[in-house]
């Protein structure tokens, strides 16, 4: 769990490790196993679709080290990005170059960007009747409480400050698209 209380991406994994150890302590008896066999049994699980992901940041260092935890961790999802916050409207609203762009399922956002702030482009996506689904994770270096707040204010999905530490980094990212791709369900891609 998180410092507040609330759930992160990390808990379940912690939650799933407590409960393996437990589960080798369990007794089976007669009544259990004549209920096991009355149970319906579980269907596969749905196969993993790879979602589009839009990474709006202007640090190349930050681009650079976001691309190869994708590369390693999960190769079928597809990561784009732009490089400020004017760019990442227009990609977004399928403008000018970007006309052809797919639209996200997933935007991880800095807040310090040129030309357009993220705070500015995250109240955009909220505002806009045809962007507002899609869930915004802001991936940013700073641990300003206004900004946290500012960010939630604004409706972001999740607020996740960069860990300074290149595994630590390369996780967190992982984490982020463990969460999207298999955990949440994610809304309808539009066109």
């Amino acid at each position: 769990m998180d410092h507040d209380g609330g759930w992160s991406p990390s808990d379940g994994a912690k939650a799933g490790n407590e409960r393996s150890r437990e589960a080798t302590t369990w007794t089976t008896t007669a009544d259990d196993r004549r209920a096991t066999e009355r149970r319906p049994a579980m269907s596969a699980p749905e196969e993993v679709v790879p979602i589009e992901v839009l990474l709006v940041e202007d640090d190349p260092g930050d681009i650079l080290m976001t691309r190869e935890a994708f590369a390693e961790h999960k190769v079928r999802n597809r990561l784009n990005v732009v490089s400020d916050g004017a760019e990442a409207l227009a990609y977004l609203r399928k403008e000018g170059q970007y006309a052809d762009a797919v639209r996200p399922d997933l935007v991880l956002l800095d807040l310090n960007l040129p030309r357009r702030d993220g705070r500015e482009v995250l109240a955009e996506i909220k505002n806009d009747e045809q962007l507002h689904q899609i869930p915004v994770v802001v991936l940013t270096t700073s641990q300003a409480e206004e900004d946290i707040l500012a960010s939630y204010r604004l409706h972001a999905n999740a607020y996740v400050t960069k860990p300074v530490d290149f595994d630590r980094f390369i996780s967190v990212v992982r984490q982020i698209d463990d969460f999207f791709v298999s955990v949440v369900k994610l809304p309808p891609r539009a066109n």
